[in-house]
C-alpha cells in the first residue's frame, strides 16, 4: 500500500502560525477534535509531550514524526502540519523543522503503526522531498508528492526500518587513543573497524580495549596472589598513541542485510547473546542494528 493512501486532506494543515512542534501538536489535536468529538485530545497530548520527554521525535531533514499507541482512538489517525517558515525548535542536523507528522494509532495496532513510521522515515530521507511539500499550493498537491515519490508501507518491519545508519567507524591505522577518545565522547561500547573502501573488516570494543591492558588476565584470575611488576593499565597508557586499531579489533562480530526481517534478526541476537549486528551490503558496512533500537522502536514504540 502506497503512504500516499493513507494520507486525508481534511487531516493537512498549514500552520503559519506556531512557532514550536508543541504548538504545531495542539492545532493537529484541535482538527481532530473538530472531525471526531468524542477523543479526549487533552489526554492524548500529555501521553505525546511525555513520549518527547524520552526522546525527542523530531527526525531531522525538516521533519518530525510526533507518535503515540493509545486506546482514547478507535483507528489510525494521521495529522500533517506544515509550517512553510520553520520552527523554532533546535534540530540535530541544523535544518528548521518544517513538516510535523502526528500518528495515534490505538494500542492493539502494531505492526502497521511501525511500518508507517517507518514509510515516513524513507520519505523524510528521500532528498528534495521537503522542498517539493513546502512549494505545493494545496493540500491534494502534498498527497501528490507522496504519491510520486513511491513510498509503500511495508507488510513486514525489516532491519532497515529501523537500523542505525550513522554507524561510528575506525580503520586499522587508527590509535588506541582516538578509539578511546571517541567512545568516551560518544559513550559507545563499540566502533566499527573499516577499510578505506567502507568494507566491514570487524569491531573494536570496550572489552578489547580492557583486554589490551590486561593480557594476563586469564592468570590473574586463576590465581589472585599473582604479582604484576606494572600498573597494566598505567603501561597500556605510555603507548596508547602507538597502539592501533589492527593490533586490537575482532573478526567475531554478526551481519545481516538491510531486507531481513527484525524478527530473525532478533532472535539470532537472543540466541547469541548480541549486543549488535552489523548491516551490509555487498561487504560495505550501511548501518548497526543494536538491541537499544528494537526496545525503543517496538517495545516502547
Amino acid at each position: 500500500m502506497r503512504l500516499a493512501n493513507m494520507l486525508s486532506e481534511e487531516f493537512i494543515v498549514d500552520d503559519d502560525k506556531s512557532t514550536t512542534k508543541e504548538e504545531v501538536i495542539e492545532r493537529l489535536l484541535e482538527v481532530l477534535k473538530c472531525k471526531s468529538p468524542g477523543i479526549d485530545t487533552a489526554g492524548i497530548k500529555e501521553l505525546i509531550m511525555e513520549r518527547e520527554q524520552i526522546e525527542d521525535t523530531s527526525y531531522g531533514r525538516g521533519f518530525a514524526f510526533p507518535h503515540a499507541r493509545t486506546d482514547k482512538v478507535g483507528e489510525m489517525f494521521i495529522l500533517m502540519g506544515i509550517c512553510r517558515k520553520g520552527l523554532s525548535d533546535k534540530t540535530a542536523d541544523g535544518v528548521p523543522l518544517s513538516v510535523v507528522v502526528l500518528l495515534l494509532t490505538p494500542s492493539y495496532i502494531s505492526n502497521l503503526y511501525l511500518q508507517t513510521l517507518s514509510a515516513f522515515a524513507t520519505f523524510a530521507r528521500m532528498e528534495g522531498n521537503l522542498e517539493k511539500i513546502i512549494s505545493t499550493k494545496n493540500h491534494a498537491e502534498v498527497i501528490e508528492v507522496f504519491y510520486n515519490s513511491g513510498v509503500s508501507v511495508e507488510k513486514e518491519l525489516k532491519v532497515k526500518d529501523i537500523m542505525t545508519r550513522d554507524v561510528a567507524t575506525v580503520k586499522p591505522d587508527d590509535s588506541l587513543k582516538h578509539v578511546a577518545n571517541e567512545m568516551f565522547k560518544n559513550r559507545l561500547s563499540a566502533m566499527a573497524v573499516i577499510d578505506d573502501e567502507g568494507n566491514l573488516l570487524g569491531q573494536i570494543t570496550d572489552k578489547n580495549l580492557i583486554q589490551a591492558g590486561l593480557p594476563d588476565y586469564k592468570t590473574l584470575i586463576s590465581n589472585l596472589n599473582y604479582s604484576m611488576d606494572i600498573e597494566p593499565f598505567e603501561e597500556l597508557l605510555k603507548h596508547e598513541d602507538k597502539i592501533k586499531v589492527s593490533q586490537l579489533y575482532s573478526t567475531d562480530h554478526e551481519v545481516t542485510t538491510m531486507d531481513t526481517r527484525i524478527v530473525e534478526v532478533a532472535a539470532m541476537m537472543i540466541f547469541k547473546d548480541l549486543r549488535r549486528v552489523f548491516v551490509t551490503e555487498k561487504g560495505k558496512l550501511v548501518g548497526i542494528l543494536l538491541r537499544k533500537n528494537i526496545v525503543s522502536m517496538i517495545i516502547r514504540g
